[in-house]
C-alpha cells in the first residue's frame, strides 16, 4: 500500500479529490497517512479530520529562521514514512535537502499548461489573472515531479481547459480545478501506485494499460 503525505496551505479541494478517489476505489493501492499544512487555519486540516486522517501544522511563524522551519517540516514528513508526497496548493518552497531525499517522489499540481504561466510568482489566482490578461484561448493544469527549479520538474499529466470570453479569474480557477486538477491528481497517484510512471533522460514516461 502506497503511503501518501499531502501538503496543503488552504482549502484543500485537491486533497478532497484524492480522498474521494481513494474512498470510491478509483485509487486502489494508496492511503493518505498524513496531511501537513503551514497554516493552522487551513480548511484542509478539517477535511483530513473528517476522514480520519492525521493532520498537523508546521508553520514558519513558529521557527526562528528558514533553516529551523525546513528541519521541522522535513521531520514531519519523515515521521509519516511516505512513498509519495503531494503538493496540493502548498505555498511553501521545498528545501533542496527534501527534494534530493525524495527525488521523483514529490508531485505538484499547477493550474496551467506548463511551460506557460508558471515559475516564480505564478500561483493561485495570479495564474488565471495572467491567462486572461494575455487573452489565450486554452489553459489547463499540469501534474509534474518537483525538482530544484520552480515548476521545472518532469511533466506527468496535462489536461486542457477552454477559456471563456466572460471568464473572471475566479470562474476560470474553478473550472480548471473541476475539469483538470481534480481529475489529473488522482490519476497521477493511481499511476504512481501501480508503477506506471518512470523517468528517462529527465522526462516522465507514462505507460497506462
Amino acid at each position: 500500500m502506497l503511503r501518501v503525505v499531502v501538503c496543503v496551505s488552504g482549502g484543500g479541494t485537491n486533497l478532497q479529490a484524492l480522498i474521494d478517489a481513494i474512498e470510491e476505489g478509483k485509487i486502489k493501492d494508496a492511503q493518505i497517512v498524513r496531511v501537513i499544512s503551514n497554516n493552522a487555519g487551513a480548511y484542509a486540516l478539517e477535511r483530513a479530520k473528517r476522514h480520519g486522517i492525521e493532520g498537523i501544522c508546521v508553520s514558519p511563524k513558529e521557527y526562528s529562521d528558514r533553516k529551523a522551519f525546513n528541519g521541522a517540516f522535513m521531520k514531519a514528513v519523515e515521521e509519516a514514512r511516505p512513498d509519495l508526497i503531494i503538493l496540493a496548493g502548498f505555498l511553501v518552497v521545498i528545501s533542496e535537502e527534501m527534494i534530493q531525499k525524495y527525488r521523483n517522489r514529490i508531485l505538484n499540481v499547477h493550474p496551467s499548461l506548463i511551460p506557460a504561466f508558471c515559475g516564480t510568482g505564478y500561483y493561485g489566482l495570479e495564474v488565471h489573472k495572467k491567462v486572461l490578461e494575455r487573452g489565450v484561448k486554452i489553459t489547463g493544469a499540469t501534474v509534474h515531479f518537483v525538482d530544484e527549479g520552480t515548476d521545472t520538474g518532469p511533466v506527468v499529466l496535462q489536461k486542457a481547459v477552454e477559456v471563456h470570453e466572460d471568464d473572471t479569474p475566479q470562474t476560470l480557477q474553478r473550472r480548471v480545478m473541476e475539469e483538470a486538477e481534480w481529475l489529473l491528481l488522482p490519476k497521477a497517484v493511481d499511476l504512481f501506485s501501480r508503477g506506471k510512471i518512470r523517468i528517462e533522460n529527465g522526462r516522465a514516461i507514462v505507460s497506462d494499460d
